[in-house]
């Protein structure tokens, strides 16, 4: 028995190399006469073979279209030969994806860099490096020149004011019994509201120096000139750099201290042009990092950029991952893989069943005891599936084992009905 499947095989080599030796003589011939090329088409598509095992199908083109092929048929001895296994179509899990490196970053809405707008220099660190702190917290204090000034200049308009308010309210009274001018009173009037102004400005330059509205209200209650200036941290984070000692002298251009909130990054990658209409919001993404290569972190995508850079024809897709148990760190290089169709299972065929002819992937479909050849679409690998976006229904039979036989006895019954054509 195995000697004969041995002849057979040299026995379809030697008729595919007559059938290409038939077309290169057919078209020579058919470009000599090309008034009989038309005719000679028409009468080969109009065939249809027939016979036990024949596959129904029509001439196409230069050659035979998938669609067309019919179905085939194995004899009681070809079935005792050709072991045929069969499996359901079926759902299962299979992720389709899409790579690519990345590298994380911090979230600019969860990271503060604390400088001072003045020339000013530091008096006291209060918190550490690795410290969380509280927005609100109190992280250092500044010895300012320009806080000095600012507060005398505060206490001087609170003055003007008190005065201001004393003398318009006594015109006022004037002027209602008659015994004042209206042109005292309109001018009282008007150096009220010069003081409130001059007052109003000296308290908002406190603020911009970095007083807040409890410590304004109790400079008015003790009216005491301090130059010191605490500075509060903006967000609710780590210290995780300092840049200074006490008694270095700091100004606009000096970064005192960084604050982050790490519990949540971002992952910035690069995405190829080709692969870009795959990617929506929302969309999961397993990251692994080299320092942790086991360890598997999950995000889903944020942000897809709106500019294409030229050079590299890529986009930034930006991924937000959770980082609760701190791992992660800002400038690390991470692998990303996206997952495009999520989590829920996908029609899928066993690797072993799909065939191809021409650079077009098909199955051999069962409908009892025909093996119907039918061209699909394939999606993502794994696992030894392939994931099937058309030409396949759930619960079809499909050919697994000998599915390259049933191909080799198609184009074996394709070349003798080329030869007879």
């Amino acid at each position: 028995m195995k000697k004969k499947i041995l002849i057979n095989f040299p026995l379809i080599l030697f008729m595919l190399f007559f059938e290409v030796s038939c077309q290169k003589s057919q078209e020579a011939e058919s470009s000599a006469r090309p008034d009989k090329q038309d005719s000679l088409l028409s009468s080969s598509q109009e065939r249809i073979g027939e016979g036990t095992g024949g596959p129904h199908r029509r001439r196409h083109g230069r050659g035979w279209s998938l669609e067309e092929w019919g179905a085939v048929r194995l004899s009681e001895r070809e079935k005792e030969v050709v072991k045929i296994e069969t499996v359901r179509v079926e759902s299962r899990e299979i992720k389709n994806l899409v790579t690519a490196n990345g590298k994380i970053v911090a979230p600019i809405d969860r990271m503060a860099v604390i400088n001072y707008p003045f020339p000013a220099r530091v008096n006291e660190i209060i918190v550490k490096v690795g410290e969380w702190v509280e927005k609100g917290s109190p992280l250092l204090t500044l010895q300012s020149e320009e806080a000095g000034k600012s507060r005398a200049e505060f206490f001087r308009a609170l003055a003007d004011l008190e005065l201001a308010q004393a003398n318009f309210e006594r015109q006022k009274k004037l002027y209602e019994r008659g015994a004042g001018a209206q042109k005292d009173y309109l001018a009282a009037e008007a150096e009220l509201k010069v003081a409130r102004a001059n007052l109003e400005a000296a308290e908002k330059k406190l603020h911009l120096l970095g007083f807040s509205e409890k410590e304004v209200q109790q400079m008015i209650v003790s009216h005491q000139i301090n130059p010191i200036v605490t500075v509060y941290s903006p967000i609710r984070g780590r210290v995780v750099e300092i840049k200074v000692i006490p008694g270095e002298s700091v100004d606009q251009s000096k970064d005192i201290m960084t604050i982050l909130d790490p519990r949540l990054l971002w992952v910035d990658a690069e995405i190829f042009e080709k692969d870009l209409a795959r990617i929506k919001l929302a969309q999961k993404v397993e990251i692994t990092v080299p320092a942790f290569p086991e360890k598997v972190f999950y995000g889903k995508v944020s942000y897809i950029g709106d500019i294409l850079k030229e050079d590299t024809r890529t986009v930034t897709v930006r991924t937000e991952v959770d980082n609760s148990g701190m791992l992660l760190k800002p400038g690390m290089f991470a692998s990303l893989r996206i997952q495009l169709n999520g989590d829920r299972p996908v029609l899928a065929v066993p690797a072993a069943a799909v065939c191809d002819h021409l650079g077009e992937k098909f199955v051999f479909v069962v409908r009892d005891d025909e093996f119907q050849p039918r061209k699909v679409l394939l999606g993502a690998s794994q696992d030894g599936f392939y994931e099937v976006i058309s030409g396949l229904q759930e619960g079809e039979m499909v050919a697994t084992r000998g599915s390259f036989q049933l191909k080799s006895k198609l184009l074996s019954e394709v070349l003798k009905e080329s030869i007879h054509d």
